[in-house]
């Protein structure tokens, strides 16, 4: 529904545009609110921030309709303005038109062209809304999706390849900040916000700088996989810097007793890559799913703070490049059998 602020001190001109909009008035495409000079429109513009359209007359008393314009110019820049006035003079039209105004209709008014120019003035009014919405849409995606990414979006190979599901060899790695959801219950929403950001930061920072790619964010935790050659020990590599970069980070004055340590979890093996999500929702994860990021996930579960747990067989593959400690055996959920691990020291 448009909203549509008239002002004019003639309270006849309510009566007539009421009957001459009644249709439209009583299919809800437009809604109209009146006031009686530019004091009384400015009022009312700041009580309805979804206004559409103003129509205004220039004589009026208290505040005119040309001082109204520049008003809306200077606090309501997106709003667009139509002059409806006896003074069609050129000096008027011009002095409307410098000041902001969309268009200008003499008085006695002609309904007919006063329709053609409401719906003229709402159409461009819609137009730069969208734009500005699709603008500011487009600069949320920028945060959160890679330039590259956007790129390939753009690509011919797109579409085809969205849907595109393989088998990979690859490592995983989930990291928690421990203790943190404990922090999050009692704390204000924006300390709590602002300081998981900060703590994120750090570990994204480390993981790009091993050519980890951010799966996802969960909660407090981060899912980071690793391809490629050496995938396995970059990935350790990035466990053991993101760990020296948290524990080095000072204690924030918002959370003074809290002091950020991580558990982290890895697990290197085959998966399956693909878009996993609800088509009908249009919500489609790329991500990876299979044993070997359970494992990972679960191996996160059971370390403790500082700890890096990995499997035995990613032990025995990099066991001559990271000093590693056999921690045993342990019981993971869903698993018949037990699952002896490491924990990398350095």
């Amino acid at each position: 529904m448009a909203k549509i602020l008239v002002v004019d001190d003639e309270t006849d001109l309510e009566v007539l545009i009421k009957q001459k909009f009644r249709k439209k008035i009583r299919e809800k495409e437009y809604e109209f609110l009146f006031a009686i000079n530019g004091v009384d429109a400015l009022e009312k513009i700041s009580t309805e921030p979804n206004l559409d359209i103003v129509l205004s007359d220039i004589n009026m008393p208290e505040m005119d309709g040309l001082t109204l314009l520049t008003k809306i110019n200077e606090q309501k820049p997106l709003l667009k303005s139509v002059i409806v006035s006896a003074y069609g003079d050129m000096q008027n039209i011009r002095t409307a038109m410098n000041r902001g105004a969309f268009d200008f209709i003499t008085k006695p008014i002609n309904f007919e062209d006063l329709n053609i120019t409401v719906e003229k003035t709402l159409k461009h009014s819609n137009q730069i809304k969208e734009t500005l919405q699709a603008i500011k849409e487009n600069n949320i995606l920028k945060m959160y999706v890679d330039e590259n990414v956007l790129n390939f979006m753009g690509s011919r190979e797109y579409e085809s390849t969205i849907m595109a599901n393989e088998t990979i060899e690859a490592t995983v790695m989930f990291i928690d900040l421990c203790g943190f959801t404990k922090i999050s219950e009692t704390a204000p929403a924006d300390t709590v916000v602002t300081m998981i950001n900060t703590y994120f930061d750090e570990m994204v920072k480390e993981i790009m700088n091993q050519q980890g790619f951010i799966d996802k964010f969960i909660g407090d935790a981060i899912m980071a996989v690793f391809r490629g050659d050496y995938h396995l020990d970059r990935a350790i590599d990035a466990a053991l810097a993101v760990r020296h970069k948290i524990n080095k980070l000072e204690t924030s004055k918002n959370l003074p007793d809290f002091t950020p340590k991580v558990s982290i979890g890895i697990k290197s093996g085959e998966m399956v890559s693909g878009n996993i999500g609800s088509v009908s929702l249009k919500r489609l994860d790329y991500t990876v799913i299979g044993d070997t990021v359970n494992t990972a996930a679960r191996f996160q579960d059971a370390a403790k703070a500082n700890q890096i747990i990995i499997s035995e067989d990613c032990y025995n593959q990099v066991k001559e490049a990271f000093k590693c400690h056999k921690l045993g055996d342990i019981q993971l959920k869903n698993k018949s059998e037990s699952i002896t691990v490491y924990e990398v020291i350095e």
